[in-house]
């Protein structure tokens, strides 16, 4: 088993939502994020010194005590900038069949870069990368905030060697 004694620093959690991703997803919200952008919806989430310390397992119990979520929602924040303290908690989750996503400020191509994420980014369903531009921003869109943001199909991008291919199911507009 992962060591799920791993520290987190979280700014909440969504235990039930249908707006994060596919499903009912349980939503980890993590504390830090150095991009910034402005107009995000979360500006609270960017001091990495904020939120509070949960363990790995603290939040594995929270998620599995309720029988009708069956996926998991990293955010924030930025969830890569704690994808080594995320890695054990993802890795149990993947183990009992939790379906994973991941929003992250930064490009596909810019976190394979870095060593620690690309773990994380192995394990995960679907990735919603890149930063959120204000000037793209659209309340038509599903599961992001700015046109510029790409639903990425894991799976697929990992079987194209790391090319990035998007998620044609989840990538529309609300109608």
């Amino acid at each position: 088993m992962p060591a799920l004694d791993q520290i987190l620093r979280i700014a909440g959690v969504i235990e039930e939502s249908i707006v994060d991703g596919p499903g009912l997803r349980f939503v980890l919200f993590v504390q830090g994020c150095p991009i910034h952008c402005p107009g995000c919806q979360n500006p609270q989430t960017w001091d990495s010194a904020g939120g509070k310390a949960v363990t790995c397992k603290a939040v594995l119990d929270k998620i599995t005590q309720d029988p009708l979520v069956h996926g998991v929602t990293f955010s924030g924040g930025e969830p890569f900038e704690q994808a080594q303290a995320l890695l054990p908690l993802a890795q149990e989750l993947k183990s009992r069949g939790y379906h994973l996503m991941a929003f992250s400020g930064h490009t596909l191509e810019q976190l394979i870069r870095r060593e620690e994420c690309r773990s994380l980014l192995e394990l995960l369903d679907i990735l919603v990368d890149g930063p959120f531009i204000e000037a793209q921003k659209s309340l038509d869109l599903r599961f992001r905030g700015s046109k510029n943001q790409r639903i990425l199909d894991m799976k697929a991008t990992r079987a194209a060697g790391w090319k990035p291919v998007l998620d044609e199911l989840h990538d529309r507009a609300e109608r």
